[in-house]
Order: C-alpha cells, then structure tokens, then sequence
C-alpha cells in the first residue's frame, strides 16, 4: 500500500567523535533527514487502508491477538519517536545558540548526538510486549538504538497490516467470484434435474455452497490465519502470500460438478444449438440462392450475354433432413440425432459455399460493366484536366463508349472495344504536344 520499509539507521561509531563543529553540524543534518523520514514512515503507517480495515473489523483468533499487540506497538512508535523529536530539538536549539559553539558546546552537543540520554518509560523499552523480560521504569537509549527500536516494532507492525490487508484483498473478492459460478452452476443443474437427494452433484453443490460461506465468513475475521509466511527467510514485512487451500478446493470440487452437469447437458444444449446453427446456414444459403435467381434476371435485362449461368432452387433434401433431425431431437434419439447433425453441418456449408458461388457467377457481367464505365470516365477527367475535352475524335468516341454501357441490354464485348478504342485516342493525343517540344527544342 506504499508504506514506506523500515526507518534508515543513524550511521554510528563505537565512540563518540571528538567534539567538533563541523561533525556536529553533520550529525544534526543526518538526523534531520532521518527525523523526516521516520515521520513520513509513521504517518504512511496510520494511514494505511489495511490499518484502517484492522480498526474497524471484528476480529478473532490470531488476527485479533496479533493486532492487539500491534496496536500497543504502534503506540509505542509514537512515544519513542516524541522521544526522538525532543532530544533533536534539544540539540537544534543548543547549536542555534552560537555562530561558533563552545567546547562545552559541542561537548553538550556530542553527548546528545551520539550517548545515551534518550530517557524512554520502561513499556516503550520493552517495545509494548512482554517477550522483551520483566518491566523496567526506565531505560536509556542511544538515538542509533531508539531507531533501532523503533524499526523493529514498525516491522511487526506494518508485517500484520500488510498480511491481514494482502488476504482481504485477494481472497474475499475469489470466494465471491466462485460462489457467483456456483449459482449459475446450481441453476444450470436443477435444470436437467440435478437437485439435493436426486443426484449426488446436487449434495456437492449445496455442501460446496456451505463451505464457501464459512470460509468467506473466516476469512472476513480472522484474515491472519490464512497468511504463509515467506519460506525464503525474508525479514521484509508481508512477506509471504495468502493461504488459498481451502479456496483451491472448493473450486476443484466445483469444476468436477460443472463437468459433470456439462455431460448431462451436452447432448441437449449441443444439439440445440448445432440445430439453430444449421437452420441459420440454409436460411443464408436459400436467401443467397434467392438473390441470385433476382440477380440473373437483372443480368439478362440489362447485359446482352447468353452466358448468364442458371441458377438453382433449394435443397429440399437438406430441408427434410433437418426436419428429421428436429424431430429426433424432440424424441430424444440422441444416437441417431448425432451421426445425422455431422453429416448434415458438412452438406450446409457446401450448399452455402454453391450459393455464394452461383451470385459471383452471375453478377460478373455486371461487375464487368461498373469496372468499364469507372475506367470511361477516369480517361474522360483525364482529358479535361489536360484541357482537350473539346477535342471532337475524343468526344466521338467517349459519347460512343458511353452510349454502349448505359444503353440496355449491353453488349460487354463491343462495349470493352470502345472503351479500349477511346483509351486509345487518349493516349495519342496526350502524346503529340509532347511530341511536338521535342521537336521544336
């Protein structure tokens, strides 16, 4: 959740440095930069969306035990880092009094710095548990120790926020997602008579469904006990990942019943629907035939051709035989039904595909004729932005071109000849002026 990781250590020394200005002055810069840093680290922590889910939510088991304690801990920080906060204060304002300290200046200055001033109550020394041995009113810190402190109880905590928050964020929202696939499962197989007391699918469904609302109900609670830590012996908090194995379970178990509802529906749903797929391709095929056959007819009114193919009706022996095929259908002979639905997918995708062809076939002489009247009047602008549109042979035989291709019937073949003939006329007459330069030069 972008917490920052454990506090940067005070570079420290097994004995105080000499007193001097400059190293003082250092000194204080580094705990500066380490005062924000700790501070950013701590108000990251307290605005933590795991935190805040930890403080609202009804705990239990480990969860419950580890966030006390983490609570104690995170109260600790605070008094240790108020702790921190006064003694850099304290030595900030000891250096602001001079330009130049004093040798007691900075003798003063050291022992805060680097000695073991830093008085915290004796629950804070202990770290806000009790494994850290008996309780002491007091103890003396060093800021180097303080930090070190301090690091540790920000690792524990931060640890328990980033689990509990890891395992919310991944398991709930699952369990949600199966539990959804196991009511549309549920609903599918009550269906095709799957139910509790009918077939033992149904008592998994109903023993599944349980199980999910248990774990999803653990979970919610006691997030921390579905947390493994990490295995490689990493320190770094939240190391580790959700515990899916009840999870996984549920959802194998899940996915055998789905399998099992999918074989009793196969034979239903997979017939239905290959039926209404072969149903779909004749209607495409007889509605491509139909256009064909309306086609033809427009192809023989307006292009002088004989070669215009014929086309056929449809297949009245594909429509009976998926007639019989529904038919077996509604009987439920699932063993005849199958073989024929193979057979007949097969012979509708050739009839479709004849079809198609048929309506190519007979609309090429119509294509022929777009693509001849394009090609007319593509050369026509060509001329024009040449500026030899008033040239009379042009006119001539663009006008015949044209009177060809749109008079009805056409005659393709005479019609291609004159738009050759013009395409012809063209390119002479594109090519005299040119002519004409090279000559002159």
């Amino acid at each position: 959740m972008g917490v920052p990781g454990p506090f940067p250590g005070t570079p420290g020394r097994p004995d105080a440095p000499e007193p001097d200005r400059e190293e003082v002055d250092r000194a204080l810069d580094r705990l500066g930069a380490e005062y924000e840093a700790i501070e950013t680290s701590l108000l990251a922590l307290q605005d933590h969306a795991g935190r805040r889910l930890l403080e609202g939510a009804d705990l239990s088991g480990t969860t419950k035990e580890r966030w006390a304690a983490a609570e104690r801990s995170i109260t600790v920080l605070w008094s240790l880092f108020d702790a921190y906060t006064a003694v850099l204060e304290q030595a900030r304002e000891l250096r602001a009094r001079r330009r130049w300290p004093s040798a007691e200046d900075l003798a003063e200055l050291t022992e805060l710095l680097h000695g073991d001033g830093v008085t915290v109550p004796g629950a804070a020394a202990a770290g806000g548990g009790p494994e850290s041995g008996p309780a002491r009113l007091s103890e003396r810190f060093t800021l180097v120790g303080l930090v070190e402190r301090m690091n540790g109880l920000y690792a524990r905590s931060l640890d328990v926020i980033v689990a509990a928050d890891a395992v919310w964020s991944a398991l709930p929202a699952r369990i949600d997602l199966l539990s959804a696939e196991l009511q549309r499962t549920r609903s599918l197989a009550h269906s095709v008579g799957v139910r509790p007391g009918e077939h033992p699918a149904g008592d998994d469904l109903e023993r599944i469904t349980d199980e999910l609302l248990r774990l999803r109900a653990r979970v919610i609670e006691d997030p921390l006990a579905f947390w493994v830590s990490s295995s490689t012996g990493s320190s770094a908090p939240g190391g580790g990942r959700p515990d899916t194995a009840r999870y996984d379970r549920a959802a194998r178990a899940l996915e055998d019943i789905r399998r099992e509802v999918a074989a009793v529906l196969d034979v239903r749903q997979d017939a239905e629907r290959r039926l209404m797929q072969l149903r779909d391709v004749l209607s495409r095929a007889d509605r491509t035939l139909t256009e064909a056959r309306q086609a033809r007819g427009e192809v023989l009114a307006k292009i002088a051709a004989s070669e215009v193919p014929a086309v056929s009706g449809p297949s009245a022996a594909l429509h009976e035989q998926l007639a019989a095929a529904a038919d077996y259908r509604r009987r439920a002979q699932w063993h005849r039904l199958s073989p024929l639905l193979d057979s007949l997918e097969e012979e509708a995708e050739d009839e479709l595909h004849r079809a198609r062809e048929s309506l190519t076939k007979v609309t090429a002489p119509l294509a022929v004729r777009a693509e001849l009247r394009g090609r007319l009047d593509a050369y026509r602008a060509k001329v024009a932005r040449h500026g030899m549109a008033a040239d009379p042979l042009l006119i001539e035989r663009y006008d015949l071109a044209r009177r060809m291709l749109w008079s009805a019937p056409c005659d393709l073949r005479a019609a291609e000849q004159a738009v050759w003939r013009y395409q012809q006329a063209t390119a002479e007459a594109l090519a005299a002026p040119q002519a004409e330069g090279q000559g002159d030069s």
